[in-house]
């Protein structure tokens, strides 16, 4: 059996290697447009930044790989048309075109940068980071004295090359239409990782798009939609990608949304054509929606399944569906998520309930416990977990793994009560985080704890008494108007004045984290009053309102409540 393989790196080099362990007999064909076919993409913000040398980014060779595994790797071989009714390839090669047969093909062509249309990005200072010599071309730049950088797309790898970037001493601007860098995020926690930005020296502008970039003789200038000018010695452009598939759709391959689009097994439209990557439609495992999912994990192990389909398919696994599970650092901070975010949830029309916890990473009075700032939403009718979301110093990428195994799992808020994970002082706790986060979820389910959440304060501050239960000193620094202050060691003995202060309204109840207000609404729940608890509490409420400008959206104010007693 003759296999090509169109495209290397991730998706396709994984189906390589399997299918070659599975097969001596079969020829193996791959072909890549670029000069290198097996390379640590993600680590090419890295380089960038100094950390990483370009040789470690070099996973294999066509000669090494031809060395251990037999395989025929030609690199610089441009497919430019496709056949599918002869089974043959036309490809662009540096001696000229030529036809490559198979009988099995399988399509990993990745995708491209998007290059929105705005007037002047043919720039030369106008750069991706997709590949090796991006990276050496951005990194050339910098060592050739580049002082001030537009990151155009503050994503994943926006973010990566922004913080390269500033670790150099360069000047960058970060320009993200979005309300908050990484849109994935909840916008409570976007906030935190703006702020990081902030420390690391980058200029952060969200809600905001590139309008123009005019080219100049020694620099070039990036005009903004609000009518700022930012001057750029290089321009990253980092708004996204698109699948790589218009010469597979002319060949009558079935794409939805420029994305092939396979079975669960991999199968294009195609007889003999598979195809996994970036480039394919995935199915949500949550929500159900169809979408590429641009991450080299699940472009790896499909590759691998898809090689067994090829060549051993009566007990070749199908495809699993896509979590989206992914992970960056930006600074100290550690931002993290898998599943379903709140938007994604409504717009399918999940009911769900979403918990805030602010938890350390390990046991309180043990040195160098950090806070982890946790997001996690839950099925409203079986409790099932949906997605969950994390940024912290450390700790955030062990529980967002956890979190990932349970949603593919299927486990439940009480699953996750019950998980037995590793403590001790130095790493965890009795009660890890995602166990709390458990609990607060199943007492959110079944009516034990009763939420209000930061997005409703001014539709509560006009309708229902604010109890904030902490400390003086913390009132002092920062809180809501008109809030009666009651501290929560004191209110068994104070629910008089609450039901004064009240006067039939409902009571909503605030802390600094959500934990006292919990307490709180226990006791004013069981007097029988209509409370609610403030999810992830002032730290919460903070976020929230940082993302409607300064001051905390003017609403929080540092003077006495009006009803303090």
């Amino acid at each position: 059996m003759k296999i090509v393989i169109v495209g290397g790196v991730g998706g396709g080099m994984s189906a390589a290697a399997r299918a070659r362990r599975l097969s001596e007999d079969a020829e193996i064909v791959v072909l890549d447009r670029g000069e290198h076919v097996s390379f640590a993409g993600c680590g090419l913000p890295y380089h960038v930044g100094g950390e990483v040398p370009e040789g470690d980014l070099l996973v294999q060779t066509p000669a090494s790989l031809r060395a251990s595994l037999a395989l025929d790797v030609r690199t610089r071989h441009d497919v430019v048309a496709l056949d599918t009714a002869h089974r043959s390839l036309t490809v662009r090669t540096p001696d000229g075109e030529e036809q490559i047969g198979y009988d099995a093909l399988l399509l990993s062509p990745g995708a491209r940068a998007v290059r929105p249309p705005v007037p002047g990005l043919d720039s030369p200072r106008v750069r991706t980071l997709r590949t090796i010599a991006d990276a050496r071309e951005l990194r050339a730049a910098v060592q050739g004295g580049a002082r001030h950088a537009v990151v155009l797309g503050a994503g994943f790898i926006g973010l990566e090359a922004a913080e390269a970037l500033a670790s150099q001493g360069v000047d960058v601007t970060l320009v993200e239409t979005a309300g908050h860098p990484l849109p994935p995020l909840e916008p409570e926690l976007g906030t935190l990782v703006a702020d990081e930005l902030r420390h690391l020296g980058v200029t952060v502008r969200t809600g905001v798009a590139a309008t123009a970039v005019t080219h100049g003789t020694d620099h070039d200038v990036v005009d903004l939609g609000d009518g700022t000018r930012v001057d750029a010695d290089v321009v990253v452009l980092a708004v996204g990608v698109r699948p790589d598939t218009d010469v597979f759709a002319d060949a009558g391959i079935v794409v939805e949304g420029g994305a092939i689009v396979v079975d669960e097994r991999g199968r294009t439209s195609a007889d003999g054509i598979w195809a996994v990557g970036d480039a394919t439609v995935s199915t949500d495992a949550v929500t159900g929606s169809r979408r590429p999912v641009a991450l080299a994990g699940p472009a790896a192990r499909a590759g691998r399944i898809v090689a067994d389909q090829i060549l051993r398919p009566a007990t070749a696994r199908p495809l699993p569906t896509a979590l989206g599970t992914a992970v960056v650092r930006v600074g100290e901070l550690t931002a993290a998520t898998t599943g379903a975010h709140r938007t994604a949830l409504t717009r399918a029309g999940i009911d769900h309930r979403t918990v805030h916890l602010h938890a350390a990473h390990h046991v309180g009075w043990f040195p160098g416990a950090e806070q982890i700032h946790l997001v996690v939403h839950v099925g409203t009718g079986d409790g099932r977990v949906l997605g969950a979301q994390a940024v912290g110093r450390s700790g955030v990428d062990k529980r967002i793994d956890v979190l990932a195994t349970a949603i593919r799992a299927g486990l439940t808020a009480d699953d996750l009560v019950d998980l037995d994970l590793a403590y001790a002082p130095p790493f965890g706790a009795a009660k890890d985080p995602v166990n709390l986060a458990g609990m607060v979820a199943a007492n959110t389910l079944d009516g034990t704890l009763r939420l209000w959440y930061a997005e409703d304060v001014d539709q509560v501050l006009g309708t229902a008494l604010v109890l904030d239960v902490r400390s003086a000193d913390e009132v002092a620094q920062r809180h809501l108007p008109d809030s009666l202050h009651v501290p929560h060691t004191e209110l068994r003995e104070r629910l008089d004045e609450v039901v004064a202060a009240a006067a039939g309204r409902p009571v909503r109840v605030l802390c600094g984290s959500g934990v006292r207000s919990h307490l709180a609404h226990r006791i004013l729940d069981q007097a029988g009053l209509d409370s609610a608890s403030l999810s992830g509490g002032m730290l919460t409420l903070q976020a929230v309102l940082a993302t409607r400008g300064s001051d905390l959206g003017g609403l929080l104010v540092a003077a006495e409540p009006a009803l303090v007693h």
